[in-house]
């Protein structure tokens, strides 16, 4: 009897997406549970009472929680198409420079989105510096890869989200930071990432993530915004 795996996630959050696209390419058959956030199931608190957030995954009664630790389970347990590289090094940095971009440019691209003013542009600055270092790791190459960069890795799972919200984000934002002449690596590999059919064929519609984000940046803009014109 095949092993039971279960993706409980939120269809507008890159985080389930991270872990939803690492069990497509591995081939793992799994049942996805869409779990509402904003009004968060008993099942949810249940299965992550520490974070009380997605991804979570359930694989036959066992629970594992924070998308990162999921992909790295998901690497072990199916070894087939192996995500991290086998190499200590190359696996060490991997995982550096997924945290460098979970740090330093996630946090940013999402408080630009919706920041006005002075601390908007500092995001931004703070982003496309980001953005340069990742475009270095880069040059030259299809993906981050694992062993190889012919082939999606756990990096580019990582930082997928770079490819398909951040656009999103940019929109709602009005906002420019994956300037293609200025990441031309980053932009090759997005279009290439997108067009993997395992990628592709499970992305949610853009429409509604516009409209999704628009609503979300008007709401922690309303939230926040009166301490920002408060320092200003």
């Amino acid at each position: 009897m095949a092993a039971q795996v279960k993706l409980v996630g939120f269809w507008a959050s890159p985080f389930a997406f991270r872990v939803e696209w690492a069990l497509k390419l591995k081939g793992v058959e799994f049942e996805y549970i869409e779990e509402d956030i904003f009004n968060k199931s008993n099942r949810l608190l249940e299965l992550n009472p520490v974070h009380k957030k997605v991804p979570v995954l359930v694989h036959d009664q066992k629970i594992i929680a924070e998308s990162f630790v999921i992909l790295e389970y998901i690497d072990e347990t199916w070894t087939q198409n192996p995500l991290l590289p086998q190499d200590p090094h190359k696996r060490a940095m991997a995982r550096f420079w997924t945290k460098f971009a979970e740090e330093k440019l996630l946090e940013p691209a999402w408080t630009s989105m919706w920041y006005k003013g002075e601390e908007k542009e500092r995001a931004e600055k703070l982003a496309m510096e980001a953005l340069e270092k990742i475009e270095e790791q880069l040059k030259g190459n299809k993906y981050f890869g694992g062993d190889d960069h012919d082939t999606i890795g756990y990096l580019d799972i990582a930082i997928g989200w770079i490819s398909y919200w951040l656009p999103v984000w940019e929109e709602v934002g009005s906002m420019k930071i994956l300037d293609p002449e200025k990441f031309p690596s980053i932009t090759a590999w997005k279009i290439r990432l997108l067009d993997h059919p395992k990628i592709r064929d499970s992305l949610p519609p853009r429409d509604k993530l516009l409209e999704y984000f628009h609503k979300r940046s008007q709401v922690l803009y309303s939230y926040y915004g009166s301490q920002f014109s408060s320092m200003n």
